[in-house]
This record gives C-alpha cells, structure tokens and sequence, in this order.
C-alpha cells in the first residue's frame, strides 16, 4: 500500500507510516511517508517540509537529504500539477 501523496507511476511501497508534510511554493500540502515525501519533494521546485507532530526524530530533514540525492523524471511547481497527473 502506498500513501496518497506517492507520485504517478511509482510503485514503491511507503516506509513507513505518514510522518511529514511537503509544501508547495503556494503552500498546498500532502501528507506523505519519508520514502514518498523525499520523491515529492525532489520533483517540486520552491517545497518545504515539515515533520508532523508526531513524528520521529529529523524525520523532515531525512526527506530533505534523501529528495537531495533524487533525479525525478518530472518536476512541478505545484501539487496541482502532480496531482493532475493521476486523472
């Protein structure tokens, strides 16, 4: 199962639960896992993350390092534009 903030054709599975949040330029947010909120992040340009409440430890800035590392096949400037990409 994947969270609902995975990106069109990816397949991986999360690594866990749902522990950051990833901001686009306008400020429009998803709620993702590490694993998938890395691969958000990496594909938007101007976004931000931010742990939620509850989660671990430097969980935002493990998704900051691992986004760094990341090539993505398609960039956006906002979630719209990803999300679009699913219809």
């Amino acid at each position: 199962m994947t969270c609902p903030a995975t990106m069109p054709a990816d397949c991986t599975p999360c690594d866990g639960p749902v522990v950051v949040t990833v901001l686009d330029a306008a400020s429009a947010g998803a709620n993702c896992c590490e694993h998938h909120a890395a691969r958000l992040l990496a594909a938007l340009d101007g976004g931000r993350v931010y742990a939620l409440p509850d989660a671990p430890a430097r969980a935002a800035l493990r998704v900051f390092t691992a986004a760094g590392t990341g090539r993505p096949v398609r960039r956006a400037a906002r979630l719209y534009e990803i999300a679009m990409l699913r219809a």
